[in-house]
């Protein structure tokens, strides 16, 4: 039998990373079995549902390179069947129609200290068969609940193993509220079955909805999936992940310059491991290596610094031209960029060369790039400060000594490099002596790659140009 799997999210809000995880192990999955991924958006909760949301978690997976093979197949399709399921599980003795007003059975429940659905059960149960069936022909509104049985659910988890729940602690659920539209966990069990889903793989928090759902599939006749519930993500103070820990939106990472191969090798990590110690992975190897044998137990730690670590790792190995077409995309409505520049494809291919070593996320790329291809430099204060305020006179002595030797210089890092050296060992200074203030006139920062890179990448006129600048800015200090 083919094995099919899902993802089922709610368009109540944006592709939440959890949900990003849960998605990625059912994909996995799926390549590596050569089963069928099938896309449910279960959009029953018409209030919360929104198209936006909808897009957004399209896209969502989409970015992340989460294809789907059935789908997207909105929920709310289903509804004439889920209904359909619920009153034959009414017909067959096995739900029951409660009359009963939700406020009060609550308060009787409270005063009797039992659950509601105990209650209401009991008021179901010393009414007649025709008093029920008059009342509702008569057009009484009514949920259904199922009649849980008595005894024990058990089912295999393929993480948790042998799970067991006592009929006594599962209440007797509502399938069908009173203004007939069905509830989530007959709904899920009914489309699950339609799509003839195999394996249910999803987060810890639906492992009490899981004997539920069993209960369902065996009253209906339907055929059980296999489960496997996933640890929660929690952040690195322990507590579940919340915005509270910073970004939990796909889509804000990718804001953030993080790259979709990184995110998915960072979530593939959290809760499963290849079984070495292999940590930067591309999807090919992940598919290779994925298994849920291999999922843990225990929740799993979101930590931003490892995941920026592994962008790093991810972007340092992206082809140059890739990291230059996303460069250039983010600078190309800066108004201070020089548009000539950015679309020289060999400057840009030595920039990218020059700066992505030094950078962990697209952010910090275009920020490294900010030097190089802004018309008008930002100075740092701290670089302004520590390396020309201190002592301008003589910061702009040695500016003037470097103008004068670049001015005839040969124009290569070796040739640059052991001239300014010589030139320092003149002045009797060590070379930093002299590259720190140069790096302030040709970066306006206090850190860059190798100063004889910048000078070769920025070009001769260029750097004599931001050196005659940078002593302008010193004699005005």
């Amino acid at each position: 039998m083919t094995m099919r799997v899902r993802f089922a999210p709610s368009p109540t809000g944006y592709l939440h990373v959890g949900g990003a995880r849960t998605a990625l192990f059912n994909w996995l999955l799926a390549r590596k079995q050569g089963g069928v991924f099938v896309l449910r958006v279960e959009d029953t909760d018409r209030e919360r549902s929104r198209p936006e949301h909808t897009q957004a978690i399209l896209d969502g997976l989409g970015w992340l390179g989460i294809d789907w093979d059935v789908g997207p197949i909105l929920q709310s399709e289903g509804v004439e069947r889920h209904r359909s399921d619920a009153l034959r599980l009414l017909e067959e003795g096995k739900a029951y129609r409660d009359f009963s007003d939700p406020a009060a059975v609550r308060a009787e429940a409270e005063e009797r200290k039992m659950h509601p659905s105990r209650v209401a059960r009991e008021k179901a149960d010393a009414m007649s068969v025709d008093e029920d069936a008059a009342r509702a022909a008569a057009g009484d509104v009514f949920a259904v609940r199922f009649r849980v049985p008595d005894g024990e659910t058990r089912f295999t988890d393929i993480v948790h193993g042998e799970v067991r729940f006592g009929n006594d602690d599962i209440d007797d659920l509502v399938i069908l509220r009173g203004d007939g539209t069905p509830i989530y966990n007959l709904a899920v069990v009914s489309d699950d079955a339609e799509s003839q889903i195999t394996h249910v793989i999803r987060g810890a928090d639906h492992l009490s909805n899981t004997p539920k759902q069993v209960l369902l599939y065996r009253a209906l006749g339907l055929p059980e999936p296999v489960f496997g519930h996933v640890p929660l993500i929690h952040g690195t103070d322990g507590k579940r992940l919340s915005k509270r820990h910073g970004a939990t939106a796909v889509g804000e990472y990718e804001g953030q310059g993080i790259l979709p191969e990184a995110l998915v090798n960072f979530l593939a990590l959290l809760g499963w491991s290849p079984g070495d110690d292999r940590e930067i992975m591309e999807l090919e190897e992940l598919i290779a290596a994925f298994s849920m044998e291999r999922v843990l137990k225990k929740s799993a730690v979101f930590d931003t610094e490892k995941l920026v670590w592994l962008n790093g790792k991810h972007l340092a190995k992206k082809p140059t031209q890739e990291l230059v077409d996303t460069l250039r995309a983010r600078l190309v409505n800066d108004s201070g960029a020089d548009a000539v520049r950015l679309q020289d494809p060999d400057w840009m291919s030595s920039l990218v060369d020059l700066i992505k070593s030094r950078s962990r996320t697209v952010e910090d790329l275009a920020d490294n790039a900010m030097p190089f291809v802004r018309e008008d430099l930002v100075y740092e204060d701290k670089a302004v400060g520590k390396h020309w305020a201190r002592d301008p006179e003589t910061a702009l002595m040695r500016l003037e000594a470097v103008t004068v030797f670049l001015a005839d210089a040969e124009w290569t890092e070796s040739a640059l490099e052991e001239g300014l050296r010589a030139m320092a060992e003149r002045l009797g200074v060590g070379a930093g002596k002299v590259i720190h203030p140069l790096r302030v006139a040709l970066t306006g920062r206090m850190s860059s790659p190798g100063i004889f890179e910048v000078l070769v990448l920025l070009g001769k006129a260029h750097s004599l140009r931001r050196i005659e600048d940078g002593m302008a800015r010193i004699r005005a200090l």
